[in-house]
């Protein structure tokens, strides 16, 4: 097992009760019980700090999609639909042996 260290809390009466119930149905120690329940905190605190990076990553983006928008304007084609059509006229010329 990792290093631990002591820390001491108080706890209010109620708490102190259905931890321990807990603890007892789960045959574990309230110590244990106690960091699993620290463990799960620290790991939701990341996990909405990171879903925050993304959202703030994202809203730049849309940012610079707007920038771009107004400055270079926007392509009502079907880039895909254009390539794969330039392909295949490009397939049939090298077909029927032109260049």
């Amino acid at each position: 097992m990792d290093t631990l260290y002591r820390t001491q809390i108080l706890l209010e009466p109620e708490q102190h009760k259905k931890l321990k119930e807990i603890a007892q149905v789960e045959d574990r120690s309230v110590s244990d019980l106690l960091r699993e329940l620290v463990r799960n905190y620290l790991e939701e605190l990341e996990h909405d700090a990171a879903k925050q990076r993304k959202l703030l990553a994202l809203a730049q983006l849309v940012q610079m999609q707007h920038v771009l928008r107004d400055r270079h304007g926007v392509y009502h084609g079907d880039l895909i639909a254009e390539l794969r059509d330039e392909r295949d006229e490009d397939n049939e010329r090298i077909w029927q042996g032109e260049s």
